[in-house]
């Protein structure tokens, strides 16, 4: 079954949001995309996700798909708590009340740590996110004039990911010229995770990890579920 939501954020501001359900049995993942991208882009991806055991509940952010409102680096990370408390509650009616795991792609990858710091989650998966500055890896792919802009706040994974030690995966392309792989080294060597792993996905980069990289993709997401998942 697939579900939108509209998650209110603040009055009258909304974020837009799909449920891909498996089963109530089935573990559960609040899932942060990436830039450029938006909840539909997943209609392809989700029921790989499906296979593999997880209800997939992919975010979005403000003025991204069929939310409105203006995103901004700060408005992100404030909305990804509201994001959760919604979905936890979803998940709920849906006949699911466990904690969840918390993915991020790319940009997503920042939403994904700030919940991770904070709440009772099953384990935290970065994808192809970054360790350094923010406005770095923005250079030159979103336009200066772009509402996210909109702020000076600024956000280092490498250090907040020492904070985390829930269960953490990172998983990273090969050849990733966007952002780098030492990005993913980084990030993994400073989280304070007991239990952590950078799966590199080889010969792959940013944007192919769901077509040509997609069956170690998966089984690496599969097995760090069903080790800190449900039984």
């Amino acid at each position: 079954m697939v579900r939108d939501y509209l998650v209110e954020v603040e009055p009258d501001v909304n974020v837009g949001c799909r449920f891909y359900t498996n089963t109530p049995e089935s573990a559960l993942m609040l899932y942060f995309h990436g830039n450029g991208e938006i909840v539909d882009d997943y209609d392809s991806v989700a029921p790989f996700f499906n296979q593999i055991g997880i209800n997939l509940f992919v975010a979005s952010y403000r003025g991204y798909g069929f939310g409105n409102g203006t995103p901004t680096l700060t408005n992100m990370i404030k909305d990804a708590h509201e994001i959760l408390k919604e979905f936890r509650n979803i998940a709920k009616e849906y006949g699911c009340g466990r904690d969840p795991f918390i993915m991020g792609r790319s940009l997503g990858s920042l939403s994904a740590i700030e919940l991770a710091l904070s709440n009772k989650v099953q384990g935290l998966i970065v994808e192809s996110g970054l360790a350094n500055s923010l406005s770095q890896y923005l250079q030159g792919i979103v336009p200066p004039s772009f509402p996210i802009w909109n702020d000076d706040w600024e956000f280092h994974s490498k250090v907040r990911i020492g904070s985390i030690s829930k269960p953490t995966l990172i998983i990273h392309g090969e050849i990733d010229d966007l952002i780098p792989l030492e990005e993913a080294r980084e990030v993994h060597d400073r989280s304070g995770a007991r239990d952590k792993q950078l799966e590199t996905i080889l010969g792959c980069g940013h944007n192919d990890l769901f077509t040509m990289g997609k069956e170690a993709y998966f089984k690496a997401i599969e097995k760090f579920v069903k080790k800190y998942g449900p039984a």
